[in-house]
């Protein structure tokens, strides 16, 4: 085999040896980093009523969490939070900021072009010795394009673009975690207002009530059957329901105005109607611990950013190595415009240069050292996640628990006061008891009635917050691949 020119030679061994040298890399290996995952949730029963323990179904479908709750009004209103709701708007343009980054960091594989055109006229002093144009004025033609790249040998821009990669999908992961939040928030403020519909219902026909008893015990004062303090008694029992009534309406104003501001329109061109409809329960599968790790994207972000600084580890050795340049410039010059594009006005350069720093007073070591301590942060940050992420589970599924047990006794709280009500009712008109006794029985028939509505209030915003813990239904695989190249 005949043996190649020398130039081509060298040219060969010089383009083999940057290849050869831009496979490497300063990025250290990355591994998630570990956590202690329990093998089961300790407040998940074996069956409660309202929510049940199931296989997480992950080959069925998954629609909005919200629409579990079967009420067309709650999903509308969510439909709006991806629309309006601003804070989801700054994500999605942070999201946004991350991706221009990765290109960014991505254009560092590729060569920088440059083109100009100049002309120009430059005279010499007369007074320089030895020079051949002093004292002459030279015009100039000229125009050229100029091309450098910077091999990557050491890693150096394929770990910034990993950097940024795993930061977009932080962002991204974030994303989603605003999503969840307002999502879940409005969720909340919506039956906390269903609620309070509901109460108010209940206060508006007791004070209806109220009002016909004391009219009733009017009639029976001037028939001389009873005494003025029965009357003022019943006349108490009313303005204090009426107040109570009335109250409610203060706290449904700030829900609505609080669900027109996460649905991102002004409060005050926003009205919901009262409803008094029952809200079923939906039924929750918690899944496994285990899969809280792909469920949350809080969790999903987490773990990003501790991938993005164990890249920002590899950018900073990188910088201990030297950078090497290719340079390449062509173009045409001439003094006069008549020979411009001729042959003869032809130049050209080729070039490379090696060069790294010998000494920086350590600020290359205190970069990486700082990288370092950076990455144990955020494997903290991502171990502290996860804890809370449990937390939030069990606290939950200890709510729902705690509060259905709760929701029996008071029902059975509830039973009794009324019955008890009717009862003090019927000796009153016997003339066995007097009007405060039916005051009484009134006043802690409704406190119960109102304490049943509550529990029942918190369980739903027991199950909201649950659903979110568990990730609303969120995946970590719609991040995409997390794998980059490394």
């Amino acid at each position: 085999m005949p043996a190649l020119p020398a130039p081509l030679a060298r040219t060969t061994a010089v383009i083999g040896l940057i290849c050869a040298l831009t496979a490497c890399s300063t990025l250290p290996p990355y591994t998630k980093p570990g956590v202690a995952v329990p093998d089961h949730y300790a407040g998940a029963p074996q069956a409660s009523a309202g929510w049940s323990v199931a296989a997480p179904a992950d080959a069925k479908p998954r629609g909005p969490w919200w629409t579990q709750f079967d009420d067309p009004e709650l999903n509308r209103l969510e439909a709006r939070i991806d629309i309006s709701n601003q804070s989801v708007q700054k994500a999605v343009a942070q999201l946004q900021a991350a991706r221009a980054m990765v290109d960014y960091q991505h254009a560092g594989y590729s060569p920088t072009v440059t083109a100009g055109i100049a002309q120009s006229r430059t005279r010499l002093s007369q007074n320089v010795l030895g020079h051949s144009l002093a004292g002459k004025t030279v015009p100039d033609y000229s125009v050229g394009v100029g091309a450098s790249w910077e091999p990557d040998l050491f890693g150096r821009v394929k770990d910034a673009t990993v950097n940024a990669r795993d930061t977009a999908q932080a962002s991204e992961a974030d994303l989603q975690s605003v999503r969840l939040s307002m999502a879940s928030d409005l969720a909340t403020d919506y039956f906390d207002l269903r609620s309070l519909d509901i109460q108010k219902k209940l206060l508006d026909d007791t004070v209806a009530a109220y009002a016909a008893s004391l009219k009733i015990v009017q009639q029976q004062f001037k028939d001389g059957g009873i005494d003025a303090s029965a009357v003022a008694e019943a006349q108490t029992q009313l303005e204090s329901t009426r107040t109570q009534d009335t109250d409610l309406d203060v706290e449904r104003a700030k829900l609505q105005h609080a669900i027109a501001t996460l649905i991102g329109v002004p409060a005050s061109s926003f009205a919901l109607p009262p409803s008094t409809a029952a809200v079923a329960l939906p039924q929750i599968p918690t899944g496994l611990p285990s899969q809280l790790l792909e469920r949350r994207p809080d969790i999903a972000a987490a773990e990003r950013r501790v991938a993005a600084a164990n890249a920002q580890i590899g950018e900073a050795h990188a910088a201990f190595y030297p950078d090497l340049t290719l340079s390449a410039s062509a173009g045409l010059e001439s003094t006069f415009f008549a020979p411009w594009l001729t042959a003869p006005s032809l130049f050209w350069s080729l070039g490379s240069q090696l060069a790294g720093t010998l000494f920086d007073g350590g600020r290359r070591d205190a970069t990486l050292k700082g990288a370092t301590a950076q990455y144990d942060g955020t494997v903290a940050d991502y171990r502290q996640t996860v804890l809370v992420a449990f937390q939030q589970v069990e606290d939950n599924l200890s709510a729902l628990q705690t509060l259905a047990s709760e929701g029996d006794t008071q029902q059975r709280a509830t039973d009794a006061a009324q019955q008890s009500l009717q009862l003090t009712t019927n000796r009153y008109q016997a003339g066995a008891v007097s009007y405060l006794d039916v005051v009484t029985s009134q006043t802690i028939a409704l406190a119960n009635e109102r304490t049943l509505d509550q529990i029942e209030a918190r369980r739903i915003d027991a199950s909201v917050a649950l659903l979110e813990a568990l990730g609303g239904g969120w995946d970590r695989a719609s991040l995409g691949s997390v794998e980059t190249a490394r």
